[in-house]
C-alpha cells in the first residue's frame, strides 16, 4: 500500500474544517485503509467518536510497549465493549527487549538522551512501522497545543518517514478545554490517570502527574528539556 500512497496528494484543507471534515478529507485522499494508531488517550477516543458518527472505515492500532499502565488497559477494554470494534495489537520484538535489559537494566532510558531513544525505538518505533507496513494513512491525536515539538504539523500530511502514506491530525487545533467538552458531553471512556493529574499519558516509568502551570506534556520524560519530548513515532 506505501509504494502506491507515494503518488497520492495531500487535499487542502479550509481553515475552518472541522476535525470530521479534515477526518474525511484524509481516508478520502488516502485511497486505501487507514487505522488510527491508538493510545487510548482522549484524544484517541474522541477520533474513534468522530469516524463512527461520520461512518468512515478507520481501524484501530494499538502498540503495547510492556510498560503501559493497568488504567489504559482499562480504556482499550472500555473502548471494545462501547464501539465493537477489534484492536490490532503490536508488541516490541522480544529478543531486542531481553538485549536492552540484560546489557542496560531496567531504566537505562533514563541514564542518557540515546538511551531513551534508543528504549523507544524497540518498544514503539519498530512496532510502528510493521503497523504501517500496509496501510495507505494513519490517523493521530496529535494537537499544536501539546508542546512545542508539534507546533508547525498540518492537518493532513504526507509521512515521507513511513513510506509516503497520508498522516491525518484532524485534533490539531482542538484545545484542551474542546476536547474535555467534547468527552463529557458524549460520555467517552476515560483514563483514571487524568484526573489525578496526568495530562500526557505513555509508558509508567515515564510519566508523571503534570504540575499547575505546565503544559500537558510536562509530565512526560520530565528529566528531558521540552523541545526533545517525542519518542520518534511522528518524526519529521
Amino acid at each position: 500500500m506505501q509504494e502506491e500512497a507515494n503518488m497520492t496528494s495531500v487535499p487542502e484543507v479550509a481553515p475552518n474544517a472541522t476535525a470530521q471534515e479534515i477526518l474525511r478529507l484524509g481516508v478520502t485522499a488516502a485511497q486505501g485503509p487507514v487505522k488510527l494508531a491508538c493510545s487510548f488517550s482522549l484524544e484517541d477516543v474522541a477520533i474513534i467518536e468522530l469516524a463512527r458518527e461520520a461512518s468512515l472505515e478507520v481501524g484501530v492500532f494499538a502498540l503495547d510497549t510492556g510498560r503501559l499502565n493497568e488504567e489504559t488497559y482499562e480504556v482499550a477494554d472500555a473502548i471494545t465493549e462501547r464501539y465493537r470494534i477489534k484492536i490490532d495489537w503490536y508488541f516490541p520484538r522480544h529478543e531486542a527487549v531481553e538485549k536492552l535489559e540484560r546489557e542496560k537494566g531496567l531504566f537505562s532510558f533514563r541514564e542518557s538522551l540515546d538511551n531513551r531513544h534508543e528504549c523507544c525505538h524497540i518498544r514503539k518505533v519498530e512496532p510502528l512501522g510493521r503497523a504501517l507496513k500496509e496501510l495507505s494513512g494513519w490517523v493521530t491525536g496529535l494537537r499544536r497545543e501539546h508542546s512545542v515539538t508539534r507546533t508547525d504539523l498540518k492537518a493532513i500530511e504526507l509521512d515521507t518517514l513511513n513510506g509516503g502514506i497520508i498522516k491525518i491530525n484532524p485534533l490539531l487545533d482542538w484545545s484542551e478545554a474542546q476536547l474535555l467538552d467534547f468527552a463529557t458531553e458524549r460520555r467517552l471512556p476515560q483514563n483514571r490517570l487524568l484526573k489525578q493529574g496526568y495530562r500526557s499519558i505513555g509508558c509508567a516509568p515515564c510519566t508523571r502527574v503534570v504540575q499547575p502551570g505546565e503544559d500537558a506534556r510536562a509530565g512526560r520524560w520530565w528529566w528531558e528539556n521540552p523541545e526533545q519530548k517525542e519518542c520518534g513515532l511522528h518524526r519529521r
